[in-house]
């Protein structure tokens, strides 16, 4: 592969955007991936409470989110996402 090519191929995207319209908050995966765990849920709510994810019924705030989980404590990534996901499910999310 000549440095040309490397050149143009870097100039690309990777992949193509839609024109759709945009989706309001965050991706739980891009919340949960800026925290190390263990974590407690307070510390998440000080850290990233402010964070709106999307959720299939539209945009929620994490804060309000976790105050709807019996879980106090996350020793994993995996067990927080599982613990959202239980309060606001799991499929395609709303657009506009």
């Amino acid at each position: 592969m000549s440095e040309e090519e490397t050149e143009a191929e870097a100039e690309e995207p990777a992949v193509e955007l839609g024109a759709g319209s945009p989706v309001e908050g965050a991706p739980l995966a891009r919340v949960a991936a800026r925290l190390t765990w263990p974590q407690e849920r307070s510390r998440i709510v000080e850290k990233e409470g402010d964070a709106t994810v999307r959720t299939p019924e539209g945009p929620r705030s994490l804060e309000d989110v976790l105050a709807e989980t019996d879980t106090t404590y996350f020793d994993t990534r995996q067990s927080f996402v599982e613990a959202v996901e239980s309060v606001v499910g799991r499929g395609p999310v709303q657009t506009e």
